[in-house]
């Protein structure tokens, strides 16, 4: 898997691996096994719904290609937001308001669901509460505004809106004009949190395998599914896809349906070496997440060993930047000129999955109704994988009712087919980069 290759070379010096040495390895599968559910990707969604259908008594195999947390939810940038991806009036659009406001305070809980996880399972993952949402210009704070108050009106979540002139009581930095506080959201340490969640998932009964990736999936005559690895199999009743962006790698062995339906973006970030804790509490004084609101947006976040993390410059081509710990440190002084003095300790990057709307993806295969899949996070997923693999367990479980509010939305294949749709997406994201700076 070409893909996974290039994800982990990225990923190898993350900070993250820096502070999250491995203790635990979990074996191939060397033998032909049965199971009630077999899961393929160990990532945040797969381990999560592992956690959730083990917990249940259900007989767990989860098959991952590389390591746990070995991709996005890894090394990703710590932000566990409110909200999906996607505007709510996609959601609005496609739903109505009633199904809309559901998804909404199903993204809540997912946040309130990683805190009750750390807590239950002893994980030490970091939490900070709080969350930023800057407008970098005027235009951008009207548009910022009456979103908030929507919010605020329609989806009863209360914001703290930041008015021009209290800006800098929030924010050390020259970028920004106006914003919101959501002391709801917060930031963690991902990889810890998914190591944390792996030993829960083994604890409670799922078996987990590393290096088995799944070659193709075989329906069986009793309505069962074989997924076969180069050196053994599972044989289930149901089935849980959970790659993500690799799962695009997989798909024509898997799910061909589901091959254009997501497109893998490369995403990068840098992080510096340790500030003076009272300098790095004077650039963000509540110590929160922050995102801009570009539609190709940087975002940042201060780390419990007082650094600052910085990420953006996100590539739809798949071609790494040159010189990426330059061109990131680069960003990272635009927002913060006042660190030019301090120096970077780790850059890396990889990649996450996109749908055609930033909308979540979640469903069952058509001709397959025993196979169920979670994709298109859309760099949204950080708090969303955790609700994903709980909705989906109860699902499997009996009670679909949540995974089929999700399966509503409709999803688009991404224009031009094999050949052309990167260039077209590198086409269309052109456009809003130009429409972020005027």
């Amino acid at each position: 898997m070409r893909l996974l290759r290039i994800d982990q070379d990225l990923a190898r010096d993350s900070y993250y691996a820096a502070t999250a040495p491995r203790q635990e390895a979990y074996p191939p599968l060397h033998e032909d096994v049965a199971a009630d559910v077999a899961i393929v990707g160990g990532g945040l969604a797969g381990l999560s719904a592992a956690l959730e259908l083990a917990e249940r008594g259900m007989d767990v195999r989860l098959l991952e290609a590389g390591q746990v947390g070995g991709g996005a939810s890894g090394r990703n940038g710590g932000q566990a937001i409110h909200g999906l991806a996607c505007d709510n009036t996609t959601l609005e659009v496609q739903l109505g308001l009633a199904d809309a406001r559901r998804l909404w305070d199903m993204s809540v809980e997912a946040l309130d669901l990683i805190q009750q996880r750390c807590q239950r399972h002893g994980i030490e993952a970091e939490w900070q509460a709080g969350f930023l949402g800057l407008s970098t210009k005027a235009s951008k704070t009207v548009e910022l505004r009456a979103w908030a108050d929507r919010i605020e009106r329609d989806y009863r979540y209360p914001l703290t809106w930041i008015a021009p002139e209290q800006i800098q009581d929030w924010i050390a930095s020259p970028r920004f004009h106006a914003g919101i506080h959501d002391p709801r959201s917060g930031h963690l340490h991902p990889l810890k949190y998914c190591l944390g969640l792996a030993r829960a998932a083994r604890a409670a009964g799922a078996v987990l395998h590393e290096h088995s990736a799944v070659h193709r999936m075989e329906a069986q005559a009793d309505g069962s599914q074989r997924l076969r690895t180069s050196t053994g199999s599972v044989r289930a009743r149901q089935v849980l896809l959970a790659g993500n962006a690799y799962l695009q790698a997989l798909a024509p062995a898997l799910a061909p349906a589901l091959a254009d339906r997501i497109m893998p973006v490369g995403t990068y970030i840098v992080c510096t070496e340790p500030l003076d804790p009272v300098r790095l509490q004077a650039l963000i004084p509540s110590r929160s997440a922050v995102c801009d609101t570009n539609f190709v947006l940087d975002y940042f976040r201060p780390t419990a060993d007082h650094r600052l993390l910085y990420g953006g410059r996100v590539s739809y081509s798949m071609v790494t930047p040159r010189d990426l710990m330059q061109s990131m440190r680069g960003r990272l002084l635009h927002t913060f000129p006042q660190l030019a003095d301090v120096g970077m300790s780790h850059a890396w990057g990889g990649f996450v999955d996109i749908s055609m709307n930033r909308a979540p993806d979640f469903g069952r295969l058509a001709d397959h109704r025993n196979v169920y899949y979670l994709q298109g996070f859309s760099g949204h997923g950080l708090a969303l994988t955790g609700l994903a693999g709980k909705v989906v367990a109860e699902a499997m479980h009996g009670d679909s009712s949540r995974f089929d509010c999700f399966g509503k939305l409709r999803h688009r294949s991404f224009p031009g087919g094999t050949l052309m749709r990167t260039p077209a997406l590198v086409l269309g994201m052109a456009y809003y980069r130009l429409r972020d700076l005027l």
